[in-house]
């Protein structure tokens, strides 16, 4: 197989024989249970064994993310449920604040179907430090992010409230491929398929208890393991084998839900009609997803824009010299950015510098123009 796979490389087949794998229970013996293959931990015995084998822990904890199913639950990770609820509030608070006029776009869900609190790490940091040192002060959250990712790392967190008889969402992997089209991961190696889902940990802290008919998290254990799985996850074959055979484990609040990025999964439909299941919902990045320098790629484009429209005009640079020069210089990613201001509303990913200085090529707009527009994409990036 060529180390660049296409869409039509998936196979089914294949990725059922590795989701159809059984969990050994003694490969994780500080787990509590089993349950239909996602791995269980009670939060005191995680305190208990960081105290005298934290490596062997952080070992273990990794095993289950990556060679393991690939997802983990630790009840009772808050002992004092009012934490929870404090800090539920904050975040109720802080949606009820913003504009009720604001369409919420969603990476996987209909735009404004459930409430999105977006940069919830920051806003619930700046409304209210007391409850935001209480609930942070978890040190099991450091331990599991540390298990997959090693030291340095950096959270974010967006607050999901899927309100009554919201949809379940279509099943997924997330950041940082799983947020690109088929034709741009078609574009990455093998290895970075690989490399993408070590870069990032999903977690959720339950903030309500989450009985079934509220829909909590769909899950397919070992789905990770399908090295073609950031191509398959839009294919309808894979979309049917997910909801055959994908499992929902009942939460509580204050549990920790975590699993690793590229595992298929997608939120539930809430039946219920009155109740409103909120998650925190943990992305915590590795302290290796940076450049070496800070480098004012907006300033670059506008230093170069005017050579490189003459270059195109006059002929002097072709389609793969140009793609080359905006390679080069324009940023080619969406993130980080700030999701408020900048939402995904016409795909999974706000538009790009590379993308922005491209269509300014192609439409050949006039200076001024795209420096408003630069203008316009650094402002709504701004935190």
């Amino acid at each position: 197989m060529s180390l660049f796979a296409q869409p039509g490389d998936i196979d089914v087949g294949a990725f059922a024989a590795l989701c159809e794998q059984s969990v050994r229970a003694a490969d994780y013996p500080h787990s509590q249970e089993v349950i239909d293959r996602v791995v269980v931990y009670r939060a005191d015995a995680l305190r208990i064994a960081q105290g005298y084998d934290r490596q062997g822990l952080l070992s273990e904890l990794h095993h289950v993310l990556s060679e393991g199913p690939g997802v983990m639950v630790v009840q009772g990770a808050y002992g004092d449920p009012g934490v929870v609820d404090r800090h539920s509030e904050v975040f109720r608070q802080i949606i009820a604040d913003e504009s009720a006029n604001v369409v919420r776009a969603d990476h996987f869900a209909k735009a404004g179907a459930n409430q999105r609190l977006w940069n919830a790490l920051q806003k619930a940091a700046e409304h209210s430090p007391d409850s935001f040192i209480e609930y942070y002060a978890n040190p099991l959250l450091g331990l599991i992010a540390e298990a997959w990712l090693g030291p340095y790392f950096q959270a974010t967190a967006q607050v999901n409230v899927v309100t009554p008889g919201g949809q379940a969402q279509q099943p997924h992997r997330d950041y940082h491929l799983g947020f690109q089209t088929d034709e741009v991961v078609a574009r990455f190696p093998l290895p970075l398929h690989r490399l993408s889902q070590h870069l990032t940990l999903q977690g959720a802290v339950v903030h309500t208890d989450m009985p079934l008919d509220t829909g909590p998290t769909l899950l397919l254990p070992f789905s990770q393991q399908y090295e073609l799985g950031y191509l398959a996850w839009r294919d309808q074959g894979f979309i049917d084998y997910f909801a055959q055979h994908a499992v929902q484990l009942p939460l509580n609040k204050g549990d920790l839900l975590f699993f690793n990025p590229a595992l298929f999964h997608a939120a539930g439909t809430n039946r219920t009609a009155d109740q409103y299941r909120m998650a925190n919902l943990l992305q915590i990045s590795s302290a290796f997803g940076k450049p070496m320098e800070t480098v004012d790629r907006e300033k670059m484009i506008l230093a170069l824009y005017p050579s490189l429209l003459r270059r195109v005009e006059q002929g002097e640079l072709d389609e793969a010299g140009m793609q080359a020069v905006i390679a080069m210089s324009a940023d080619g990613y969406s993130f980080p950015t700030n999701l408020d201001t900048d939402p995904p509303l016409h795909g999974m990913a706000p538009q790009t510098g590379q993308q922005l200085l491209e269509l300014a090529l192609r439409e050949r707009w006039e200076e001024a123009r795209l420096v408003e527009a630069v203008e316009v994409m650094r402002l709504k990036r701004l935190a």
